[in-house]
């Protein structure tokens, strides 16, 4: 679930993490899921289907997001701007940003955006994920982007293993020499916490590496038992439609990123 502390700001769990006190309610597990996939859809994807303005660097005004939201959806009749940056200040991927009264997805999208993200400071080793059928593939022609417009990098191996298993249980691990790549003029932007971006990387920086899959449980989806308590407001009635000509179901699977 999500709360808000008055001292130590929003956090996702019964209780702050810093004072322990039981902070102030804003949204269920089940609520925080559905409005995270809208978000990662709209930001990422298809903000035409909502009437959003866009500006070059994938930016939306916040204000015009929840009225959107409220609009498209009524289930999110309840929604405040506070709640959306409740979500970004506590994703721990950092997927993600407000800035200046407008929000934007930091990665992932399936058309092109000029986000102007940080670049140097990268890790010397990142990491990518892959199939068994497809390993091979890419050792010898390298990392090109696919349904996105950039190629995505992970931190650490487990993040890679977490991402792969968005599809298959059984990812294969590329190492991604980046210090070399870095210093050959290939220019790796970090994204989110976790998440580098660029646009190819050439075959002579990748291996595979073993690892041990067991090492990196995956990740707990959301409870789907029904919740005790729901945002204030948030109830409708069970027949009510969306206005927008069947936007209602246009979220995305949990984290497309992975």
């Amino acid at each position: 679930m999500l709360k808000e502390c008055d001292e130590h700001g929003y956090f996702r769990a019964e209780f702050c993490p810093v004072c322990g006190s039981e902070g102030r309610f804003l949204m269920n597990t089940d609520e925080l899921d559905r409005l995270s996939r809208t978000m990662a859809g709209v930001l990422r994807h298809f903000p035409e289907r909502f009437d959003l303005k866009m500006d070059e660097q994938g930016f939306v005004d916040l204000r015009e997001f929840v009225n959107a939201l409220q609009r498209k959806q009524r289930r999110y009749h309840w929604v405040r701007p506070h709640h959306i940056i409740a979500i970004i200040e506590t994703d721990n991927k950092g997927r993600y940003e407000y800035r200046d009264g407008k929000i934007r997805a930091t990665y992932a999208h399936s058309f092109e955006v000029k986000l102007d993200l940080p670049a140097g400071g990268t890790p010397d080793n990142l990491y990518y994920p892959t199939t068994q059928e497809e390993v091979d593939i890419v050792l010898e022609t390298g990392l090109k982007p696919s349904d996105r417009k950039m190629v995505h990098l992970s931190k650490g191996v487990g993040d890679a293993v977490n991402a792969g298993r968005v599809r298959t249980p059984t990812p294969v691990i590329l190492e991604v020499d980046a210090r070399a790549a870095s210093a050959d003029g290939i220019v790796i932007q970090k994204a989110g916490r976790t998440v580098y971006l660029t646009t190819e990387i050439p075959p002579k920086y990748l291996k595979k590496i073993e690892v041990d899959l067991s090492e990196f449980p995956p990740e707990k989806p959301p409870a789907e038992e029904e919740p005790k308590e729901k945002a204030e407001g948030s109830e409708e009635p069970e027949d009510q439609e969306d206005e927008g000509g069947g936007v209602q179901q246009q979220e995305l699977p949990p984290d497309d990123e992975g």
